[in-house]
């Protein structure tokens, strides 16, 4: 049977959309397998997810911070939130919109990143609705905003299962033609969210995927898709995640949206599998989205050249390495790209996407 709880996580911050002051809202959600989720209406951030291990030790396997101050830092690298208008990167800022120039701001100097100054990861999302298994929220993103025509009113819905999946369902509704693409951008360490490198080193991951969009310097897609076959982004073979990352030097790490793999007529695909092996613990995700982007948090700090750890919940120090991520999505600048999966999103249309995170343990 699955429980859903309610507190208040911080009494009183400013939703920089409407500037009003209130609450944030925490949800936790729990099942009779130890398993929780506890998800804040900032930013509709997935804060939380605690699983048990082979014998039944329960860890807290994602990102986040303790209190409102850590998630307002302007080092916060999106822990945990829900991501848009576009996420990922948008070239120049600007792209072609039925024969209109459209520029949208530029907060990573040439180019856009998760949707701006002021994306969807910071605003206070309203309560839909509370479900027996879950939390239903809404955020109705201005017309204009960050350069965006259109007005859209984006829903998450997060629910729990028995058999431990988390639910993560994300909808949009526009008045004009505006790309949209969301994604939930939760930092795991299976091994525990203070596990660090060493722990994030002894994974084992594998990506269904047929190919990557090929990136310059900056990561921003030249339009070519690269088949993976054999070479290092080849990981649909269960990989060390540690080795790979070896492999990769002297490259910062795995920061690629890898192209899922789907089976006709599926809309639905397996996209990826990422076990701990000494605890035991196993993470299986599924989305029906063309995309991943994984990326094994390269721009943490980086203690080894002398950079200071980025303070974490319950005294962790979050690092380069210490995590990785899974964010499912169309493709990255897919607005400037004819050949990418669209993200442009109609007043006549619906945008949705779907993402199963289902976790487990060896027993």
């Amino acid at each position: 049977m699955v429980h859903v709880t309610e507190d208040v996580f911080a009494t009183a911050a400013v939703d920089p959309f409407t500037k009003q002051t209130g609450p944030i809202r925490r949800f936790t959600l729990s099942n009779d397998e130890q398993m929780s989720v506890q998800i804040l209406t900032l930013g509709a951030t997935i804060s939380s997810i605690k699983v048990p291990d082979a014998q039944g030790q329960v860890e807290d396997v994602t990102l986040g911070f303790d209190d409102l101050a850590g998630y307002q830092e302007e080092n916060n690298p999106y822990m945990g939130a829900t991501i848009g208008r576009v996420c990922n990167r948008i070239a120049n800022g600007r792209f072609q919109l039925d024969g209109q120039a459209i520029e949208v701001s530029r907060n990573r100097g040439t180019f856009q990143l998760h949707g701006g100054f002021i994306g969807f990861d910071k605003a206070h999302w309203k309560v839909l609705e509370v479900l027996p298994n879950g939390v239903s929220m809404t955020h109705t993103n201005p017309d204009g905003h960050e350069g965006y025509p259109g007005e859209v009113q984006a829903t998450v819905t997060f629910t729990l299962t028995e058999d431990n999946c988390l639910h993560v369902r994300m909808d949009a509704l526009t008045s004009k033609a505006t790309p949209v693409n969301l994604t939930n951008h939760s930092y795991f360490n299976l091994a525990g969210h203070k596990a660090g490198r060493k722990g994030l080193y002894e994974h084992n991951i594998s990506i269904n995927a047929y190919g990557i969009t090929e990136t310059d310097n900056e990561s921003i897609p030249t339009g070519k898709i690269l088949p993976v076959d054999g070479g290092k982004f080849d990981l649909r073979l269960i990989s060390n995640l540690g080795e790979r990352l070896e492999q990769l030097q002297p490259a910062l790490g795995y920061d690629d949206n890898f192209c899922v793999q789907f089976e006709p007529p599926q809309s639905f695909a397996n996209v990826a599998r990422v076990s701990h092996p000494p605890s035991g613990r196993w993470l299986e995700i599924a989305s029906n989205q063309p995309g991943v982007q994984f990326y094994t948090s390269n721009f943490l700090p980086d203690t080894a050249k002398g950079e200071r750890a980025l303070a974490g919940k319950a005294g962790a120090a979050y690092v380069k390495h210490g995590a990785f991520c899974l964010e499912t999505q169309k493709f990255p600048d897919s607005v400037n790209h004819i050949n990418f999966p669209s993200t442009i999103l109609r007043p006549e249309e619906k945008y949705h996407h779907e993402v199963i995170y289902k976790f487990g343990r060896q027993r």
